[in-house]
Order: C-alpha cells, then structure tokens, then sequence
C-alpha cells in the first residue's frame, strides 16, 4: 500500500460515506468535527486515517463500502496504517 493509495482510498470512503446520511452523521458525531471543518480537513492524512478507522470499527458500513469500492477490510486496514505512519 503506497501512501498515494491510502490517499485516495481514504478520500474514496469519504466520498462514499458522504453519501450514506446515517454513516456520515455517526461519524460527524465520533470525531466532533463539523461539515465546514471536514470539508477543509478532507485531504489531510490525519482525517483520511480517521475515516478508515470509523469505517473499520463498524462491521455493517465497512461491508458495504468494501463492495461498494471492491477493496478487502485488510487494504482498508493497511491504508490506515499507512496514513498514520505505522508499517505492517
């Protein structure tokens, strides 16, 4: 996984859980950060390493976007990784 990989898969999620009004609020409501400020934070590794790990840690929405995107949970798990740094 490059970080220019985890990059757009981070934003990829993003974009798609902009797109479920549940998903979106729920993580709105976990990070406390507001629409203004994600929109301003979106390309930034630090939010792009939260959206995954919001995604990671709910089975149903990371399912779906995992279909949605035809990615594995372990790409998603290695971009996360990656934006934050770490190595596997």
């Amino acid at each position: 996984m490059t970080p220019e990989n985890a990059e757009i898969l981070a934003l990829e999620g993003l974009g798609w859980l902009a797109g479920e009004e549940d998903g979106i609020q729920r993580f709105l409501a976990q990070s406390g950060i507001d629409p203004a400020e994600l929109r301003e934070a979106a390309g930034n590794p630090e939010t792009g390493a939260a959206v995954l790990e919001f995604l990671l840690g709910d089975e149903e929405l990371l399912l779906r976007f995992c279909e949605h995107a035809q990615v594995s949970a372990r790409q998603l798990h290695l971009a996360r990784h990656r934006l934050v740094g770490e190595t596997e």
